[in-house]
């Protein structure tokens, strides 16, 4: 393996590792609010997919140029599911709230079977193929666009958190709930919106995927469990750890692809996931406790 290969793959690693880090930063960012596990999570990513899909067929638009589409139709969504649903689960048994949500995961996949196909579909742009040549490496014009695209909604959200008074209210509530309370602060609708953010992010990962990606009613699945996977490297509820973790995974993947073969990238993500667990329970950034 040649030095100018080992950094081929280690770039395409990043790329893939991008869209990881960016579903997964929607997955955390749900837990460490709302300490729920949204394993209905893929299904949003493959939602984004699907409008983004549904945009380029019938009007013609760019599946980048409809990722705010996607963004808001996702937010509105996941803010109604969230309100109508989960709300109503968020005191209940661990259990319950794993089985409603796989039930909502079911439920999602199963109306687009439903209503569109479960025939796999793909939307051909004119870059889909396209490359610029730069140091003897190759990048890929699509899988760029999806990593500094996803790198600026990640910043940007990571601003949103730190700056603006309603990210402050969002963190707050993910510190205490009681406390946020007694501040004045409305918990429900903190709930609401991060649902939404979170899902809304998803979606548009979903997007940045789809001109480089089969697009099918099942392909949220495996985001979700990458995403877990990540997640847990990160340490659960860590922002920044999340998206490291995705960039890590993404490398991972990529080294094991072309060392071992492409069947073996996702053996090696749950052997990551395996070690995590038994050696750093608490993930890359967590700490013991005392």
């Amino acid at each position: 393996m040649t030095l100018q290969i080992f950094m081929q793959t280690i770039v395409n690693g990043l790329f893939t590792g991008g869209i990881y880090a960016l579903v997964s930063v929607g997955l955390t960012l749900i837990y460490g609010v709302m300490l729920i596990l949204n394993f209905a999570h893929g299904e949003f990513l493959m939602l984004g997919m699907y409008i983004a899909f549904g945009a380029f067929t019938l009007f013609g638009i760019d599946p980048y140029v409809s990722a705010p589409i996607a963004a808001l139709l996702i937010f509105a969504l996941g803010a109604l599911i969230q309100r109508g649903i989960i709300q109503r689960v968020l005191n209940a048994h661990p259990l319950s709230q794993i089985v409603l949500l796989l039930g909502i995961s079911t439920l999602l996949m199963g109306l687009v079977q439903f209503f569109l196909s479960a025939n796999p579909v793909n939307i051909h742009v004119s870059y889909e193929t396209s490359v610029i040549a730069f140091a003897g490496l190759r990048f890929s014009i699509p899988k760029m666009v999806a990593f500094f695209t996803a790198l600026v909604i990640a910043v940007g959200l990571y601003f949103f958190l730190q700056v603006t008074k309603t990210g402050k209210a969002i963190r707050a509530v993910s510190q205490s709930r009681p406390a946020a309370q007694l501040m004045g602060i409305n918990v429900n609708s903190i709930y609401m919106l991060t649902f939404g953010i979170g899902t809304a992010v998803t979606a548009v990962g979903g997007v940045l995927l789809t001109p480089t990606y089969t697009i099918i009613p099942t392909a949220g699945q495996a985001f979700s469990v990458i995403a877990f996977v990540v997640v847990v490297l990160g340490t659960m509820g860590n922002f920044i750890g999340a998206f490291l973790g995705g960039l890590i995974i993404g490398v991972v993947e990529a080294l094991a692809g072309f060392y071992l073969g492409g069947d073996v990238k996702i053996i090696a993500s749950m052997l990551v996931f395996i070690l995590i667990l038994l050696f750093k329970p608490a993930g890359l950034f967590g700490r013991k406790q005392a």
